[in-house]
């Protein structure tokens, strides 16, 4: 019975938290988006609930909604290391010659002139 209790009270106090929580993300980013980006580019100034909209927007864009599947952010999180695995093993694989030449290729590829002071001689 005391625990019903507890949550009777508490429960209207968590929405009230929650409710006073999105309330100053909104008006903080009313604030920042007012004081900053109408000088700085002319932009128009946002309302409160406008505010609140991007507020909304910019989680489901970037931050999604919080129920993220943990084998599916540690796989992310491993990938640039397991890429890095996977290219040292070729690398390591490749003959002096055939690496130079991967090297030469890349570096035609990404806009980058060979140097001068590297020869294929050297």
């Amino acid at each position: 019975m005391k625990i019903r209790k507890r949550w009777i009270l508490l429960a209207p106090l968590a929405i009230l938290a929650l409710m006073a929580f999105i309330a100053l993300g909104g008006e903080i980013v009313q604030q920042l988006w007012n004081r900053l980006l109408p000088p700085l580019f002319g932009w128009r100034e946002l309302t409160f609930w406008q505010a609140l909209g991007m507020l909304v927007l910019c989680r489901i864009l970037f931050g999604g909604f919080g129920f993220n599947n943990s084998d599916q952010s540690k796989s992310r999180r491993h990938m640039g290391a397991r890429m890095a695995d996977r290219v040292t093993g070729r690398m390591e694989a490749m003959s002096p010659e055939e690496r130079e030449q991967l090297r030469q290729g890349m570096r035609t590829r990404c806009g980058q002139d060979p140097s001068t002071s590297e020869s294929p001689e050297q």
